[in-house]
C-alpha cells in the first residue's frame, strides 16, 4: 500500500493510463479484425485505410511499438491485395 500522497497519486495515474491504453488496444484489435473479416476488396480497402491511420497514431503515442505497427500494416496490406486479385 502507498505510504505517501505522491505514491497514491502515482497509483491513480498508472491505473488511468492502463485503462486508456487498454481501450486503445481493444479498438485497434477490433479494427484489424474488421479488415481481416471483410469479404470484398472494396470494404477491406476502406477498412485498411482506417486501421493504417489508427496504427500510426498508436505507434506515435507509443501505445504499441512502431515496428509492430509497420508489421501489422504490411500483413494487412498483403491480405487486402490477396482479396483484390
Amino acid at each position: 500500500m502507498a505510504n505517501t500522497p505522491s505514491a497514491e497519486k502515482r497509483i491513480r495515474q498508472a491505473q488511468k493510463r492502463a485503462d486508456t491504453n487498454r481501450s486503445h488496444r481493444s479498438r485497434m484489435k477490433t479494427a484489424i479484425k474488421r479488415v481481416m473479416g471483410a469479404q470484398d476488396s472494396g470494404a477491406a480497402e476502406s477498412a485498411y485505410r482506417e486501421v493504417s491511420a489508427l496504427l500510426d497514431r498508436m505507434a506515435s503515442r507509443r501505445i504499441i511499438h512502431p515496428n509492430k505497427a509497420a508489421r501489422k500494416k504490411s500483413q494487412l496490406a498483403r491480405h487486402v491485395a490477396a482479396l483484390g486479385s
